[in-house]
């Protein structure tokens, strides 16, 4: 595999999603990589768009045929990865490869591609401000919320291993310091 990718990872609810959509709309140079998954479809999402859908079953039998970049068992039995055929879909149309991805797959992402991997982590203002907006999404139950919210104290410790880490306390300075970060990497005009 060869070529540049751009690596987003957070904490859930840290903003990475909104900030990786706002960078696909202004930046036409890159491309999503849509990510797999075994966690059930929320609503309004598209299968082959937010997420491959698979069954654990077909995701079990995709880390045996090596067909993950990455992969991690997030939670039990939820499973997300990296296809490889997702980044050699996008360099084949000759274009960057983006990931909105968990930390521990940023993390795995950066060490593959080295150099040519630009990892930025998004990091929200708090822990308390973090679990106010996962709350205000809607899809978490209590026991969730506080699950994701520990995880989300633990994940906070890779910060360090991005290139860069862009504080999210406002949504359109974090916005502007990402493309920012992503034209200096790709060496596109300002």
């Amino acid at each position: 595999m060869s070529g540049k990718v751009i690596v987003f990872s957070a904490p859930s609810g840290a903003g990475k999603t909104s900030i990786v959509k706002h960078i696909l709309d202004f930046l036409p140079e890159l491309s999503f990589s849509t990510s797999a998954t075994t966690r059930a479809k929320r609503h309004g999402e598209v299968n082959g768009k937010d997420y491959h859908f698979m069954t654990v079953e077909d995701f079990k039998k995709g880390i045996e045929n090596n067909d993950f970049l990455e992969w991690e068992e997030v939670y039990d039995n939820q499973f997300y990865g990296t296809l490889k055929s997702e980044i050699e879909r996008i360099w084949d149309a000759g274009k960057t490869v983006i990931f909105d991805v968990d930390v521990k797959g940023g993390v795995n992402i950066k060490k593959y591609f080295g150099d040519n991997a630009l990892a930025i982590f998004i990091e929200p203002p708090t822990i308390e401000e973090l679990g106010r907006r996962l709350r205000n999404r809607g899809t978490e139950n209590d026991e969730s919320l506080k699950k994701r919210v520990e995880k989300a104290e633990y994940e906070l410790t890779f910060a360090p291993l991005f290139d860069k880490v862009i504080l999210n306390d406002d949504l359109d300075t974090a916005r502007r310091e990402a493309v920012s970060a992503v034209k200096d990497f790709l060496n596109l005009e300002k």
